[in-house]
């Protein structure tokens, strides 16, 4: 059985570990890792403060998104991650049309968010365009800022 739900305050253990070892999965180095621990890390206040939903497949949780509102009838994608042996199977897709569903039935005119330079492709293929970019604590890499326009 496969379903998405909204997270709750218990679930903070589970999502920091689908995050840190999805973003491990691109090939960051463990130095690397251990500096973005904190960014990294899904806590039950952020939980409690956020819109976050797991999609569940037989009983475990396996990949999940986040998001908030923002200023100009907004919503900033904050998190969307896949636990790595799930990736590649349709469940980023699977999430991606969950969230995009939910935003427009808000009745929001936008989406926003920063790619990782390996998801841009991914975001790409919903509609977002890259808008500017954001300079990141690793030398020439650039975080693509990118939005989905849903008039």
């Amino acid at each position: 059985m496969t379903e998405i739900i909204k997270a709750n305050v218990n679930d903070d253990r589970i999502l920091t570990e689908i995050t840190k070892t999805s973003k491990a999965y691109w090939g960051y180095s463990d130095k690397q890792m251990d500096e973005w621990s904190d960014l990294l890390t899904i806590t039950s206040e952020y939980i409690q403060k956020n819109q976050v939903y797991k999609l569940i497949v037989n009983q475990s949780s396996i990949a999940y998104y986040s998001y908030f509102e923002t200023e100009n009838n907004s919503v900033r994608l904050d998190n969307l991650f896949v636990s790595p042996k799930n990736i590649g199977i349709g469940y980023g897709k699977l999430l991606m049309n969950d969230f995009i569903l939910k935003i427009k039935q808000s009745e929001r005119s936008r989406i926003i968010l920063d790619a990782d330079p390996n998801a841009q492709k991914f975001y790409e293929s919903f509609g977002f365009t890259k808008f500017g970019q954001i300079e990141t604590s690793i030398i020439d890499r650039f975080l693509p800022i990118m939005e989905l326009k849903l008039d």
